[in-house]
């Protein structure tokens, strides 16, 4: 009988282990760094993601990330923190990293003063190839001297697209394919782009490849090295 308790427990323990899987590292001091390319394969941005604080509360969780933006010359853009949300089965993350916030830095960090307006985008702990998701968008605004600096983004046609192995210079990953339509607008410069990404459990975005509307590959970010 107690045999048949402590097998029954184990069996309890290991579904809830499984429902806390999420898509992001869930422990301070991990380090995930990215290389961004452009279509002629030339790197033009390296980023390094520090988890610098993890509070949770019941199932709930908050994962707040050192955000550091480097230069091809390995010369720092600017340095920012984000957090990152989950309410049960469901992740929020912040849309202002879908915009280049290099044009409001300032000696390096990210003004406070910066008005930001919009949603964050939902991500399924537990996606299936299929399912359709909510849009998300973002407005970034800030007066700079005369000038009335603003930038946004909007995410739509979100959808799950299939469960695959991706392949990328810190290993091969059991991926989750995500498209969307992105269109992104800078001083009244417009921009619109189809989005694939590949998300791995506890590591978060494992690639994404940027597409123009005639299908070619305009630029792909990709991990290139996971410290835990």
């Amino acid at each position: 009988m107690k045999k048949l308790i402590l097998f029954t427990a184990l069996i309890f323990v290991g579904m809830a282990l499984k429902a806390q899987e999420i898509f992001f590292p869930t422990k301070e001091g991990t380090v995930l760094v990215y290389k961004m390319f452009d279509k002629k394969d030339n790197v033009t941005n390296t980023t390094k993601y520090t988890i610098m604080h993890i509070n949770r509360n019941g199932s709930d969780m908050d994962i707040t990330y050192q955000v550091e933006s480097i230069d091809p010359k390995e010369k720092l853009i600017f340095k920012e923190e984000i957090t990152i949300h989950q309410k049960g089965d469901m992740l929020y993350c912040d849309m202002s990293n879908f915009v280049n916030k290099a044009a409001f830095q300032q000696n390096g960090e990210i003004p406070t003063e910066i008005q930001v307006t919009g949603n964050n985008m939902e991500i399924p702990s537990n996606p299936k190839p299929g399912d359709i998701l909510p849009d998300a968008n973002v407005e970034m605004a800030m007066k700079m001297g005369f000038i009335n600096m603003k930038i946004a983004a909007q995410v739509t046609n979100r959808k799950v697209d299939a469960i695959e192995d991706i392949t990328v210079k810190a290993g091969t990953f059991k991926g989750y394919k995500f498209s969307s339509d992105v269109s992104a607008s800078a001083m009244g410069i417009k921009m619109k782009s189809n989005n694939l990404d590949w998300y791995a459990k506890g590591v978060g975005i494992v690639k994404t490849e940027s597409y123009d509307k005639n299908g070619k590959l305009q630029s792909h970010r990709e991990l290139i090295e996971l410290k835990n």
